[in-house]
């Protein structure tokens, strides 16, 4: 189960996409409530932070979700010249990937680490 959290439509669904046709059920939100929401309705095993959110937003759904589904894995969608805003993810990935399926094998890898 896989939680993908941003603030542009295109990009969610493109993510959902990318992790449905690898396998993963997968849950969108963009805002802080959705995250509580979803948090409180289902136990993730990855969330994904995605680019173009704030950093203060990354950081406050990171330890939104962390407080509410204790065994996930973070997984930070960053851009080059922002950087990276969460010092304590599991996993970082830069955007654009050069290759497309980077994103569901990091995913992948993040699901099934105990």
């Amino acid at each position: 189960m896989v939680l993908c959290v941003g603030s542009d439509q295109s990009l969610l669904d493109t993510r959902t996409l990318i992790l449905k046709s690898a396998g993963h059920e997968v849950r969108q939100a963009r805002s802080q409530k959705e995250v509580v929401s979803l948090c409180e309705e289902h136990q993730f095993d990855v969330a994904v932070l995605g680019q173009p959110i704030s950093s203060k937003m990354k950081q406050l759904a990171a330890s939104i979700i962390r407080e509410r589904c204790t065994h996930v894995k973070i997984l930070e969608l960053y851009q080059p010249h922002q950087g990276k805003a969460l010092s304590d993810a599991d996993c970082w990935l830069e955007v654009p990937a050069e290759v497309p399926g980077d994103l569901a094998d990091c995913v992948n890898e993040l699901a099934n680490r105990k």
